[in-house]
């Protein structure tokens, strides 16, 4: 899935260094906090904090996610810079899939909650899924907006640069419609495949869908007693993230409403499998961790839960990226043009 040379020379445009510059400067707020506390600092972290028992695992914590902030700035980088045009697929597509799934709910649940609270919600200190339940306060509030407010100008600057370098590389990936597709040998897998995926994901979904309405089963005693409405915002994101996953791999595998284009499916597919993959890995880590009280303490079922978030979306990344390897190698056997226009870069 490589790019053929060009004699055109390299230009970033004024919308990809925007871009660029916004990814990079929306990382310092995250990364002056975290080595703020590494520091010692107990700036934005109130008396009582779960936070302040963190020891050595929290301090690994912090330098672990100051570190995956810093990819950030090489993706930005990356996806505007000519070497960026050499880098295998699965370097470039792998963090960018894993960067999505953070980043996905923070984008999409915040705001939300922000909403739902304007109109009379009762949001708490746990906006976006981080801290405990009805115990102390985690952080004080002003940091979740900081925080989340950088990473949504990450999402969308990163989002930005990568459907564009996206569209130069493999643009003609996901030309066409459903119906176009053509039967080849791995669709009985694809099809499988996606079977399995949506039988494995209706244990995480109906879950998810049940805690939004207010079911507390399996939920531990602190999430329990500290449920507001930013707690049922992001378990309804949760649930439709799934429903999106499935919908995707879905209309790939059986090529339901044929005239749908390719790319939605597609989209459904990324953006739902890294959420659902990600974001259990996400908090699957943070079960492990164990901090704070033990009724604050992740049950089994809620680990479960996160577990089976994590094979859901692996199920359903996987065929729709054998699908694209597909048609990546028809393509450049049959000769067709990658269609990179260095000269001319947004």
């Amino acid at each position: 899935m490589g790019l053929p040379p060009s004699t055109a020379p390299y230009r970033v445009g004024r919308v990809r260094s925007v871009a660029r510059v916004l990814a990079v400067a929306a990382c310092v707020p995250y990364v002056g906090l975290k080595l703020a506390w590494m520091a010692g600092s107990r700036v934005g972290i109130p008396d009582g904090s779960p936070l302040l028992d963190g020891g050595v695992v929290l301090a690994v914590g912090n330098a672990a996610t100051v570190l995956m902030v810093g990819c950030v700035v090489v993706l930005a980088l990356l996806l505007t810079r000519p070497w960026g045009l050499r880098v295998p697929a699965w370097l470039l597509v792998v963090p960018m899939w894993v960067a999505s799934g953070l980043l996905l709910p923070i984008m999409t649940a915040y705001p939300l909650q922000m909403t739902v609270r304007l109109l009379g919600g009762d949001g708490g200190q746990t906006s976006g899924g981080e801290g405990g339940g009805g115990g102390d306060p985690f952080l004080d509030p002003w940091v979740f907006g900081v925080v989340y407010g950088g990473f949504i100008v990450q999402g969308i600057a990163l989002g930005t640069l990568f459907a564009l370098y996206a569209k130069e590389r493999w643009g003609h990936l996901w030309q066409g419609r459903l119906r176009d597709l053509p039967r080849t040998p791995a669709s009985g897998v694809l099809r499988v495949a996606a079977v399995a995926a949506a039988l494995v994901a209706l244990a995480p979904g109906l879950a998810h869908a049940l805690w939004a309405a207010g079911s507390t089963a399996g939920l531990d005693e602190g999430r329990v007693a500290g449920r507001t409405s930013d707690f049922h915002v992001l378990e309804a994101v949760n649930a439709l993230f799934v429903a999106a996953a499935v919908a995707g791999v879905l209309l790939l595998a059986f090529r339901r409403g044929g005239r749908l284009p390719l790319r939605v499916p597609l989209v459904l597919v990324w953006a739902g499998s890294a959420q659902v993959a990600c974001w259990g890995g996400w908090l699957s880590l943070a079960a492990l961790v164990g901090a704070g009280d033990a009724a604050d303490r992740p049950t089994t079922a809620m680990v479960l839960i996160y577990a089976g978030q994590m094979l859901v979306g692996t199920l359903i990344a996987l065929p729709a990226a054998h699908l694209l390897a597909e048609r990546a190698a028809a393509s450049t056997s049959s000769g067709a043009p990658f269609g990179a226009r260095s000269g001319s870069r947004a």
